[in-house]
């Protein structure tokens, strides 16, 4: 019998299905901006917040193609994924393009982080260390949508404030 893999304590209770949105979010926010992934979240059962570092303030035009791909990808009912991976197999060969692990950062993890650590693949959509709760497809999710966005020019952040129904 396998036994799962002891990873750090997990101080969250998240609502798996915004938190895997969140993990669409940030990879489609990857796409279409080129930005990194967020670093400054707030997710919850009833609105959530997210921001970005952009390199320009999205339009109204942006704004409605990020909610139409978020539901384009809810639809695509895509399987929610977790593997068990020793950091030190997380190479820069391997997370580079094509590679095994293509686009894998552990520059978020903790310093204190196990050795084992839990990646998260959605379709070949997205892939990213997480010990938070999932849904087990993105067609659990429900509905994205948008309830807002702010723009600060000073140190270019896009919010975006938005809830799952």
């Amino acid at each position: 019998m396998e036994t799962e893999p002891i990873l750090n304590e997990h101080n969250k209770e998240e609502f798996p299905p915004s938190h895997t949105a969140e993990h669409l979010l940030n990879q489609t926010m990857m796409r279409m901006f080129g930005c990194e992934r967020s670093r400054n979240a707030h997710i919850e059962r009833k609105k959530s917040k997210i921001s970005y570092i952009l390199d320009h303030k999205p339009d109204r035009k942006e704004e409605k193609a990020i909610v139409d791909r978020m539901n384009e990808l809810i639809d695509a009912d895509m399987p929610v994924t977790f593997e068990f991976v020793n950091r030190a197999d997380i190479t820069e060969e391997n997370t580079a393009e094509g590679g095994l692990y293509a686009g894998v950062s552990l520059d978020k993890l903790p310093a204190d982080a196990s050795e084992t650590i839990r990646l998260v693949r959605i379709g070949d959509y997205d892939i990213c260390p997480c010990i938070g709760k999932h849904v087990r497809s993105t067609g659990q999710i429900g509905r994205f949508e948008l309830l807002g966005t702010n723009w600060d020019e000073q140190n270019h952040s896009f919010r975006i404030r938005f809830k799952i129904v």
